[in-house]
């Protein structure tokens, strides 16, 4: 096709138009993305600084998610040491309680007592129950004309015989039992204050009732079964895989790089000798009170620990949730800084787009104009 020819002027506005559609181009792209860098293109320099900003930015967010989750892990184990505390607290109530209670009951006859005659004596039977087992016959003899002090010394060397004395529930011999003439009556008891139900009737005499302390044992069991749930309540509580009641360490980072960072080192809560080193209850019937005051103390050692756990972990919980704070506010600065290189400015677009608009109006009023003189030669036809 041959080339179309313009006249000078006509030339000048077609350019100044075109031009002037670039530029609006330009304003429109800026309008509808709210950037003026859009790409290199636009302006390398800020273009690349600010997406490295935005890259820093992005990277930190992520590790924003991971200091959340370690606060969560540290919170998790917080919660097991405060509810660990209530119970060695209670545990410890329990222990004060038992302590308390030193009354250790024994049992009196009832009766005459009658003194065996005209033979070489006769074997009586007494039975025994110790800690609600199976009943044992104590089978003791007392000599013709022998005396109640002579039965009760007989009854007390039967109860704690070395082959046939009265045992616990592992077949252990228990030979703590005490039997003395009080009043004209036998008095049965136990030094170790173990529970037991005796009944029996020998020498015109009856013994029935209960020898012991109760209440202790029954403190003794729900102590034991406070430290299993203390064992438990360690167990539960991690957070996605990592309990720091259990010994797990946690590493949470600060910065893209990694070269910033806090361990945090988990211990032992439970009642083990590496946690709180708390001994299962036994011997608490004893009424000399060495093994509750043991207790005692080790429920007042684990005290201390859980609160210096408990210190440690509020510590390291700090640190973690002002780098937390801290990195929401650099990623803000970042945002921020590579907004600065690549927004623009509404207002001024908007002006510059209004400014465009009538230029290319004029520009084609102008255009129009120079068109005329070619216009004037249809005139001729």
């Amino acid at each position: 096709m041959a080339d179309i020819s313009l006249t000078a002027s006509m030339r000048s506005n077609l350019l100044s138009l075109q031009q002037t559609q670039d530029l609006m181009d330009m304003t429109q792209e800026r309008l509808s993305t709210g950037k003026k860098v859009n790409s290199a293109i636009d302006n390398p320099s800020s273009y690349y600084t600010a997406q490295s900003l935005t890259n820093r930015a992005s990277d930190l967010n992520a590790l924003l998610d991971s200091m959340g989750q370690g606060i969560q892990t540290i919170q998790a184990a917080n919660e097991g040491i405060e509810a660990i505390t209530e119970f060695v607290q209670q545990a410890k109530a329990l222990a004060n309680t038992a302590r308390d209670n030193a009354t250790i009951k024994g049992v009196t006859s009832s009766g005459t007592y009658t003194s065996p005659t005209g033979g070489s004596g006769a074997d009586q039977t007494i039975t025994v129950s110790v800690d609600g087992n199976e009943n044992q016959a104590i089978t003791f003899t007392i000599d013709d004309d022998a005396t109640i002090e002579d039965a009760a010394e007989a009854l007390a060397d039967a109860l704690n015989d070395g082959t046939d004395g009265v045992k616990d529930a592992d077949g252990a011999v228990l030979g703590t039992f005490t039997a003395t003439v009080e009043n004209g009556q036998i008095r049965i008891s136990n030094t170790d204050g173990l529970v037991a139900t005796v009944s029996g009737t020998f020498a015109g005499i009856t013994v029935s009732g209960d020898i012991g302390n109760s209440t202790r044992v029954t403190s003794m069991r729900q102590y034991n079964e406070i430290l299993d749930q203390i064992d438990q309540l360690a167990k539960d509580s991690g957070y996605k895989g990592v309990n720091l009641l259990q010994g797990n360490d946690l590493k949470v980072i600060f910065n893209e790089d990694r070269s910033s960072y806090l361990t945090i080192t988990g211990t032992f809560a439970d009642t083990s000798e590496d946690g709180l080193n708390i001994s299962r209850a036994a011997d608490w019937t004893n009424p000399d009170n060495v093994a509750i005051d043991a207790s005692i103390t080790e429920l007042e050692d684990a005290v201390t620990s859980l609160r210096n756990m408990a210190s440690e972990f509020g510590n390291n919980y700090s640190i973690v949730e002002n780098r937390e704070n801290f990195t929401e506010s650099l990623i803000n600065v970042l945002e921020e800084g590579s907004d600065k290189l690549t927004l623009a400015d509404m207002n001024e677009e908007s002006a510059n787009m209004l400014a465009l608009q009538t230029r290319q109006q004029l520009a084609i009023n102008s255009l129009s104009l120079a068109s005329q003189a070619a216009q004037s030669v249809l005139s001729l036809f």
